[in-house]
C-alpha cells in the first residue's frame, strides 16, 4: 500500500462530506477522488465507513484550529474577520458547493459515537476562540458566548448562502458578526503558538 494513501482519502472524505454530504460520501468517490487502491478500504478502514468519517471529522477540525493560531494576540475584530474570511474563501473555491464537513455529519449521522466527535470538534472550535478573544482582552464569560456566536451564526450562513447559490446571506451574517465583536476591556494576552496551514473545506 501507497504510505499516503490513508492520508489521501480522508482528506478526499472531508472533501466530500462538505460538496456532498454524509450520504453522498460513499467509499468508492472517496477512492475515485483520492486515487487509491479498492485494497486501501479493508486495509485502512476495517471498521468500515464510520471509521473514515471518524477520521475526516478529526482532520478538518484539527485544520480549523491550526489556521486560527495565526491570530492569537490579535485584537478581537480581526479574529472574527479571519474566521469570516476562512469561510468566505471555502465559499468562494468552491463556488457555493462546499459547506462544514464536521456540519454535514453532525445534520445527518445517527452514529453517538460520530455525533459524539463532531460535538467535541465544535466545543474545541469555540473553546479556541474564546482563548483567541480572552488573549485580546475580552472578558472571559463574554469571549465564551461571543465564540459560540460567531461559530453557530458564520455555519449558518454558510447553509444560507450554499441553498440560495449567492454569498449575499453570508455577507449579511459576517458584517453583523464583525460588528457586535466585544470590545478589548483589559490588556491582552500573549500566545505561543503559531502555524501557518490552511484548510481547504473544515
Amino acid at each position: 500500500m501507497p504510505s499516503d494513501a490513508r492520508q489521501k482519502m480522508i482528506e478526499s472524505a472531508v472533501t466530500l462530506l462538505a460538496i456532498r454530504g454524509l450520504q453522498g460520501t460513499a467509499f468508492s468517490d472517496v477512492l475515485e477522488r483520492s486515487g487509491a487502491p479498492r485494497g486501501s478500504i479493508y486495509h485502512h478502514f476495517p471498521d468500515g465507513k464510520d471509521q473514515l468519517i471518524d477520521a475526516a471529522i478529526e482532520l478538518a477540525g484539527d485544520r480549523a484550529l491550526r489556521v486560527l493560531d495565526a491570530v492569537e494576540g490579535a485584537p478581537p475584530v480581526d479574529v472574527t474577520r479571519y474566521f469570516l474570511e476562512l469561510w468566505r474563501q471555502v465559499l468562494t473555491r468552491s463556488n457555493l458547493r462546499a459547506g462544514c464537513a464536521v456540519l454535514a455529519v453532525s445534520v445527518a449521522s445517527d452514529s453517538t459515537d460520530l455525533l459524539d466527535h463532531a460535538a467535541s470538534v465544535f466545543r474545541a472550535w469555540r473553546a479556541k476562540l474564546a482563548e483567541l478573544y480572552l488573549a485580546g482582552g475580552i472578558d472571559p464569560a463574554e469571549a465564551e458566548r461571543f465564540a459560540a456566536t460567531l461559530v453557530a451564526a458564520s455555519e449558518g450562513a454558510v447553509v444560507m448562502s450554499r441553498a440560495e447559490r449567492s454569498l449575499d446571506p453570508f455577507e449579511a451574517v459576517a458584517a453583523q458578526l464583525i460588528e457586535m465583536t466585544p470590545k478589548r476591556r483589559r490588556s491582552r494576552g500573549s500566545g505561543n503558538r503559531k502555524r501557518d496551514q490552511a484548510p481547504n473545506e473544515v
